[in-house]
């Protein structure tokens, strides 16, 4: 016979059988509450957007609270790694080879580190590379599509206007229109919430290959509203400046260069060496797609936007940052390493990066140096055209692979692979610099000049700074204001944007 149950053993199961009961209750509640509260959101939202882009981002704080105030919180620049943060920072001060590099190109004249979504427009607008238009003779040199990441109004004018001629505008045709700084509208359809990226040079990239965006997954989706903006790009020079993702090869950095060099394309000519330079934009998500993270599946939204539980709702933190920032709500997630092991671990591969680039930039702009050498002492086109050849390519490997800022983690094997490349391709543009000078009667060691800072290597590049600032400043202290007061007028922003 089976043996029978003690009878306080039995009132023991009853007991415990009726806590499980009881926890399993408040799960299902607290599950339904939470999925009760998300729902009430969407469907009871208090302003009922009719037009899927809304251009001023304060009408959505009304019914995403924390989504919107998490997201005002881009413009806090307090945030500071070992390289990098929230802050801005002269990164030509830092390398000042680059001015060597960027010489004949607006990136020459000033180049920050980038601060959060909220300064996206200020930032755009007080940069000595856009034009200073009306101020001391100056034209407006640079086309409509600089503006194409910097808001929400870039998609409304689009469609407004239609987007060849967004592009084909100059960049001051649409200074009083670009108000409203990177926000809901450029990832989101205003109507639905869905995510959805707003900008049609991503839809036609991928219509290229065959690929249908609206068909991605949410999870894709995640990183493709980032991937709209935070890519490598061009403008077809003889189209009206439209803007063209170079990923009909493929996301690497050799597929761009080869797309690049089938239609004879060259961002400017550097006017020391005379080489046709490739300009690297930002291509984040090319590069994030060939580290361990990209090829795991995980997001951009993962790790930049990691998720906030508060009371009965689980919503997408929008203060994008670095994920150094919140370790316990990123990178702990998937790794069981204590925060400062996790640091240091990023730090590590950072660094590692970062000393061979430093090297590169020293090796490259040495090469352009020498190159205008070799063309002073007589040399012929058929002399220096490996060189240039060398040139490009060295300088498109480095600059693809520190464009991007987040590179040196997302990919360091990926970034070390083109920076070796790159130091490979700038040796052997100074090996035939020497042949070349030697047949014409040169055996000495080239002259560098000291181009030890920015200024230094901005003056010998032939940049008048202070000429610069000034017209920059008398730009931002006339022409700004009366964009600002026109849009007032227009009632294209709620709160004072700049």
């Amino acid at each position: 016979m089976a043996k029978q149950l003690k009878k306080w053993q039995g009132w023991l199961l009853f007991g415990g059988a009726m806590v499980i009961v009881f926890v399993l209750g408040l799960i299902c509640s607290s599950l339904l509450e939470r999925r009760a509260e998300v729902a009430s959101i969407f469907n009871n939202r208090r302003i009922q957007m009719t037009d899927s882009i809304v251009s001023q981002n304060e009408k959505f704080a009304e019914d995403f609270p924390r989504e919107y105030q998490s997201w005002a919180m881009t413009a806090d620049t307090t945030f500071e790694s070992k390289y990098n943060g929230s802050q801005e920072k002269d990164v030509l001060e830092e390398h000042p080879e680059m001015v060597i590099l960027w010489n004949g190109y607006a990136f020459s004249k000033e180049y920050n580190t980038p601060r959060g979504h909220r300064h996206s427009v200020e930032d755009l607008l007080k940069i000595l590379r856009t034009g200073s238009p009306g101020v001391d003779g100056q034209t407006d040199i640079q086309p409509g599509t600089c503006w194409t990441c910097k808001g929400p109004d870039v998609p409304r004018l689009m469609r407004e206007q239609g987007t060849d001629k967004f592009y084909a505008a100059k960049w001051s045709d649409w200074g009083d229109q670009v108000m409203n700084t990177v926000g809901c509208s450029d990832c989101h359809d205003a109507r639905t919430m869905e995510l959805r990226p707003a900008r049609p040079a991503l839809y036609e990239a991928w219509a290229r290959v065959g690929k249908d965006v609206r068909k991605a997954s949410h999870n894709e989706m995640r990183s493709l509203v980032c991937a709209q903006c935070h890519t490598e790009y061009y403008f077809e020079k003889e189209n009206g400046n439209y803007l063209h993702f170079p990923q009909e090869r493929g996301l690497l950095c050799e597929d761009a260069e080869a797309h690049y060099d089938s239609i004879g394309f060259y961002d400017y000519i550097n006017p020391l060496s005379k080489a046709k330079i490739l300009k690297a934009q930002h291509p984040g998500y090319e590069l994030f797609m060939q580290g361990i993270h990209g090829q795991r599946g995980v997001s951009c939204a993962d790790c930049h936007m990691p998720y906030i539980s508060e009371g009965g709702v689980k919503y997408t933190d929008h203060h994008i940052m670095s994920p150094l920032a919140h370790i316990d709500r990123t990178c702990q997630t998937c790794h069981r390493q204590d925060a400062e092991t996790l640091r240091q671990n990023v730090y590590e591969r950072q660094q590692k990066v970062y000393d061979f680039r430093k090297r590169v930039e020293k090796e490259l702009a040495y090469a352009h140096i020498e190159a205008k050498f070799a063309w002073d002492k007589g040399a012929t086109e058929a002399e220096m055209k490996e060189v240039l050849s060398d040139l490009r390519k060295g300088q498109w490997r480095w600059d693809y692979a520190v464009a991007s800022h987040g590179a040196a983690f997302h990919a360091p094997q990926e970034v070390m692979r083109l920076l070796a490349g790159a130091m490979e391709y700038a040796k052997d543009a100074r090996l035939q610099i020497a042949r070349v000078v030697a047949k014409h009667g040169y055996t000495g060691t080239i002259p560098i000049p000291d181009i030890s800072t920015r200024d230094k290597a901005a003056k010998y590049c032939g940049l008048d700074m202070a000429k610069l600032r000034q017209q920059k400043k008398q730009f931002l202290d006339t022409v700004v204001p009366k964009w600002v007061e026109t849009a007032r007028k227009n009632k294209r922003f709620i709160t004072k944007p700049i």
